[in-house]
């Protein structure tokens, strides 16, 4: 099965760099990157180039113009573009750890799609961490985490675990398996047959409102918080705003009182353009 990992950026070279360097360690080659970019500066590019010509997977640029928060346009189009027939998604602000990939793929399953957790790092341990700290695994171990001044936190339980406590902590947690832009994944039949991404959508639960109609297209979440493990590059949210959040609120209320499986407003919209 090949996988294709698609991930949105906006001008954050950075810490793009860091996620990278994070799907170039990863113990499962089997994949491609697909950098879903909304509308980034040439810096950008220039790095995306320079990761292609040195990494051995097969790396995509899908660039849009900017045009204010358009992830969702964005990601359709990533995911039209996409080669894999299974998509694992997450974020241009989250380092993979190195059995991400095998992880997804392991527990890949018909009828399903992954939720997947992640661990929010403070802005002085996000600027720290380096190709070294990532390549070694330091950025995943909760020890090192708080000698470089992270406060104890429960989301260091995500780290740290083998396989079998990590099954253990997915069976009896609480949290309900839902989609998570930073670490989901499903496979592109299932993502085509809702019509990708709703492209109303802006900032605030959008990633939700896609698994949600999943769930009324009968594809079910599969809880792998602490199993598969990203960790989140602290950034600031000058997209957010309370008139996105209500109206994508609206939408989901519209998607739940209608079971509506595939969106107008999706991929299908965007090729007709």
């Amino acid at each position: 099965m090949h996988i294709s990992v698609i991930f949105t950026t906006y001008n954050s070279p950075e810490w793009l760099q860091k996620v990278l360097w994070g799907f170039d360690c990863q113990n499962d080659d089997n994949f491609e990157v697909i950098v879903a970019d909304d509308g980034s500066r040439e810096d950008t590019r220039k790095l995306i180039e320079a990761f292609a010509a040195t990494s051995k997977k097969p790396v995509q640029h899908i660039w849009q113009p900017d045009d204010g928060f358009q992830k969702c346009r964005v990601l359709n189009k990533a995911i039209t573009a996409a080669r894999g027939e299974y998509l694992v998604f997450t974020d241009g602000d989250c380092i993979p750890r190195g059995d991400f990939i095998a992880t997804h793929r392991k527990q890949a399953e018909s009828g399903r799609f992954l939720s997947g957790g992640y661990l929010k790092l403070p802005m002085n341990v996000s600027q720290q961490i380096s190709r070294s700290d990532i390549n070694q695994g330091h950025c995943f171990n909760a020890n090192w985490l708080k000698a470089q001044g992270m406060a104890s936190t429960k989301g260091f339980m995500k780290l740290n675990t083998g396989p079998k406590k990590a099954a253990t902590f997915n069976a009896i947690t609480p949290t309900k398996p839902t989609w998570n832009g930073h670490n989901a994944s499903c496979f592109k039949e299932d993502a085509l047959t809702i019509n990708g991404y709703d492209e109303r959508l802006r900032y605030g639960g959008l990633d939700r409102e896609f698994g949600e109609r999943l769930e009324n297209a009968g594809i079910r979440g599969k809880q792998i918080r602490y199993s598969a493990v990203v960790v989140h590059l602290d950034h600031a949210r000058g997209y957010e705003s309370p008139e996105d959040w209500q109206r994508n609120r609206d939408i989901r209320e519209s998607v739940a009182k209608n079971k509506t499986v595939a969106t107008e407003y999706g991929i299908r919209q965007q090729q007709a353009l």
